[in-house]
């Protein structure tokens, strides 16, 4: 078993990245510019996080969700996907987050989709 691994969406916004590692230096938190990878479509994001075993986080609750879900429905591997709206106070995601990695493993989240905050 092992820790989960968050990878952020072009979508999500730093302030929670920045706030989780502030709070938690060991979570491992990448984006996905920082990976090279700026230019990512949507389906591709999921399939490299599958491929590296990164749980993806994304405001973009639309159009993630819907990659998740053809991806699902194909059969394929999927490490995880977080979702959040905009509207959610930054503290509340962060907040969310820290407790996933406090109390979960990685390979609790392999295949689904969940919301923050939980």
């Amino acid at each position: 078993m092992s820790r989960p691994r968050f990878l952020a969406d072009n979508d999500l916004y730093d302030a929670i990245v920045m706030g989780v590692l502030r709070r938690e230096p060991a979570i491992e938190f990448a984006r996905l510019r920082d990976l090279g990878l700026a230019t990512g479509s949507d389906p591709e994001v999921p399939e490299f996080a599958a491929r590296e075993n990164w749980i993806v986080v994304s405001h973009d609750v639309n159009t993630m969700r819907e990659a998740a879900f053809i991806r699902m429905a194909a059969g394929l591997s999927m490490s995880g996907l977080l979702l959040a709206h905009q509207r959610t106070p930054v503290s509340l995601l962060i907040e969310g987050l820290l407790m996933i990695w406090a109390a979960s493993e990685a390979e609790e989240w392999a295949g689904r989709l969940g919301f923050l905050p939980l």
